[in-house]
Formats: C-alpha cells, structure tokens, sequence
C-alpha cells in the first residue's frame, strides 16, 4: 500500500501543517498588483507532492458504509432533530452527504473555468503561476469526476426518489457573466470553507463512512493549496479594477451569494421530502416542517455561513471594500445568518 493511501496520523498532520490558515486572525492582506513566485512555488511543490488517483488512493474498490453517517452533526445538524429516530437522524446524513458531495461538484464546474480564464494572465509571464493555475484546473476536473463517481455509488445503494436538478453548465454559465472579482471572492469563500468543515468536523469525527471521510480528507488536501491561489489571483484581480468596476462587484458579489442560497433552498426542499418518503415511522406537519428548517439551515452554514465567518475571508473583504459596501453585503446576508 502506498504511503498516500495508509492514511497515517504523521501524513494528516504533515498535510493540516500545509494547509489554509482558515482559524487564525491575520492581518489584511498587502493589495498589490504583482505576482509572488515563491507562494505559487510552493502551491506547485505541495501540488506534485500530495497528488493523488481516484481508483488508486481514494476508493480503492470499496463501497459507501451505509451503516454509519456520511456527514458529521456539525454539518448536518440532525442532532438539532430530537424527534427523530437514530437509524433517521443516520438516513438524513446520508441524503445530506449526497447533496454535499453533488454541490461541491456543481461549484466546482465554473471554479475551473475561471481559474483557466485568469490562468491566461500568466501565460507570457511569470511560468511558475501558470503552472499552478495549470494544476488547480487539472485538479478541479478531477475533482469533478470523483463527484460524479460518489453519486452513482451512492445512487446504486440508497432507495430511487432523489433528485438534484441543478446543471453545472447552467449554473456555471450564470456566474460566468459576473465580475472576475466577485466569481474569485466567491471561489476564495468555498475553498477556506472547504478546508474548515475537514478540520472542525469531518476529521475528528470517528463514526462516519470510512470511505466518505477519506473522500473529503484527499479533497482537502489539494484544495488547501487552492484557497491560497484563490487568494493571490483575487488581490491580483482587485489591484487592476477601478473603485466604480469594484462597486459594481460588490454587488456581483451579493448576487452571487443570492443565487447559491436559491440553490440551497431548492435542494433542501427535495431532500426534506425525499427522506420524509423514506420514513418508516409517518411524521407530522410540524415535524416535516422542522426538518425543512435544519436542512436548510444546514446547507446556509455548509455553503455559506461557515465561510463567511472565517477570519481570513472576512480580513480579506474588508481590505479591499468601502465601509458603505461593506454595509451593503452585511444587510444582503443577515436573512441567511439568522
């Protein structure tokens, strides 16, 4: 077996040593216009490094444990349901373990093309930030293709009925047509997201699918290189806008936000009634209305809440935004915070 593969506790360690400082309070960022090698450098190193195969490291020919949950409480929130059943409180981490996984997928499709599109600012310069970008995109197409072997894994094993409608072309295309800074601030957000819910919750959590929680730990560990580059190229983006080009990414930027939370309330309304169907146990109105509720408010914090509330996200806008933007952005969120 690989060292990649053993899964080592020296191996994590090594790997959380490398990634996004996501719980720390740094001071704002230096806005300047040019291209540090040595951090894309370093994201090159790592990059090679840490590479790894679907078939070889991740899945290794083995299935989803559908006997545990696939996402931690503290994503899920099912314990927040104390009416439910634990073999329900399970099914419900499993169908939000799926949408997870899906969105992730979803997001990932306009985060490649972006970051191919602004690759293109490297390629009659600075080599070694373009070899980078090279990576990050190659990385998010694998990424990609994992999503879409998890869903027909999981597909093949959970009862028929659920549903994900969403078409990452689509979606992609739609915030496509905004702003370079407002689509790179919202990739920077998902990739310090990303590196929070492994660490916070996935991780330490013993009890879940082996084989879902390896999934997230080897997505975990190339996109800690990706926050970084996500953030060079989004300072890089702001140093060129004009203030009035800003103003108006802002609220490219709310948009944005705007769009993902209409996903999100879409896909927690299929869910919510795709596991309703799936109880053994009928549950009331206001039960079904409760669970509605926690998946929704879940996928608010996976997708949305968590990232916002990182300290380097929220160091990172403030630097580069007026008082009155900022303003502007708090009021858009607080119907998602609450």
């Amino acid at each position: 077996m690989s060292a990649v593969n053993a899964l080592s506790r020296s191996e994590i360690d090594l790997a959380q040593n490398e990634s996004y400082p996501t719980d720390a309070v740094l001071q704002p960022p230096v806005l300047q216009p040019y291209v540090d090698s040595a951090r894309y450098a370093k994201c090159v190193e790592v990059s090679k490094r840490i590479r790894w195969d679907i078939d070889r490291d991740v899945i290794r020919n083995r299935e989803f444990d559908f006997t545990k949950k696939f996402l931690p409480d503290g994503l899920s929130f099912v314990d927040r349901l104390s009416f439910l059943s634990a073999a329900e409180c399970r099914l419900l981490s499993q169908i939000q373990g799926r949408s997870y996984a899906n969105i992730f997928g979803l997001v990932e499709r306009f985060i490649g093309a972006k970051v191919l599109e602004v690759s293109r600012d490297h390629s009659l310069g600075d080599q070694i930030a373009l070899e980078a970008l090279v990576r990050f995109t190659d990385e998010e197409l694998k990424h990609q293709e994992l999503f879409r072997r998890i869903e027909t894994m999981i597909g093949a094993e959970m009862p028929g009925g659920y549903t994900f409608d969403l078409r990452p072309d689509e979606v992609a295309s739609f915030v496509l047509t905004k702003s370079t800074w407002a689509v790179l601030a919202l990739t920077c957000l998902i990739e310090l997201f990303t590196q929070a819910h492994y660490r916070a919750s996935i991780e330490p959590d013993s009890e879940l699918s082996p084989l879902f929680k390896e999934v997230f730990l080897f997505h975990w560990k190339e996109e800690s290189q990706h926050a970084i580059l996500d953030e060079l190229e989004w300072v890089r983006e702001n140093a060129k806008i004009s203030s009035q080009a800003r103003d108006v990414a802002v609220d490219d930027l709310i948009a944005l936000v705007r769009a993902i939370d209409g996903i999100l309330q879409a896909q927690a309304a299929a869910d919510t009634r795709y596991f309703i169907r799936l109880c053994n146990q009928p549950k009331t109105p206001v039960e079904t209305e409760s669970v509605m509720k926690t998946v929704l408010a879940a996928y608010r914090f996976q997708y949305i809440v968590s990232g916002v509330q990182i300290p380097r996200f929220r160091a990172m806008l403030n630097a580069m935004i007026t008082p009155a933007q900022a303003l502007r952005v708090s009021e858009a969120l607080a119907p998602i915070m609450d």
